[in-house]
């Protein structure tokens, strides 16, 4: 039978093997910007989500999304 002290040091090594693992490399500045890709600041932190419909400059629509849509009223007809 194991003592606490046992157990305690074979889950300590456990972790430690598993911390191993892995090795995370995240771009937070890149995560952000593709974030707020379809997003407009409304302030005090808020946003508010933009049209998907893209033109033919590769810019996105600047028109409000309807409530649980992907598109504003004028593309959702469309599309």
């Amino acid at each position: 039978m194991k003592t606490r002290s046992q157990t305690k040091k074979e889950t300590n090594t456990i972790k430690e093997e598993s911390q191993q693992l892995y090795e995370v490399n995240i771009d937070f500045d890149e995560a952000s910007e593709a974030w707020r890709a379809n997003k407009k600041s409304i302030g005090n932190g808020s946003y508010k989500y933009l049209c998907a419909k893209v033109n033919k400059n590769n810019n996105c629509c600047a028109n409000k999304c309807l409530p649980n849509e992907d598109y504003c009223k004028t593309h959702l007809k469309n599309h």
